[in-house]
């Protein structure tokens, strides 16, 4: 697992502003630090790409932004989900334009089925 934590850092700060009276958790996921907000992905980081929940509303939009991709797993395309690379955030602007889209969509995200 590699993530950047300054980058986690900036993550936690800004989630910090959107979450009154919701629960946060932190787990190790994707090969880096998920941010878990009502049970529910919100945001990963890995290295310094972030993964960002942000639903199928907004999924084409996004990817015509410089420095998105599409989350493929196992050759499927995961509709909802983009990486977005460092210079997609550059500013604190765009970073927090990033962090609001996956907050906005989290509410309307439904919860991955518990393991027994």
């Amino acid at each position: 697992m590699a993530y950047d934590e300054r980058v986690a850092n900036r993550i936690r700060e800004s989630l910090a502003g959107h979450l009154a009276g919701r629960s946060l958790e932190e787990k190790i996921l994707f090969q880096g630090l998920a941010f878990m907000v009502d049970d529910k992905l919100c945001v990963c980081v890995r290295n310094d790409v972030l993964l960002c929940r942000i639903g199928p509303d907004e999924f084409e939009a996004a990817l015509e932004k410089n420095g998105v991709e599409p989350m493929v797993m196992n050759g499927r395309t995961a509709i909802g989900y983009v990486y977005v690379s460092p210079e997609a955030y550059s500013s604190q602007d765009a970073f927090n334009w990033w962090i609001e889209k996956c907050i906005g969509f989290n509410q309307f995200a439904k919860s991955s089925k518990k393991k027994k």
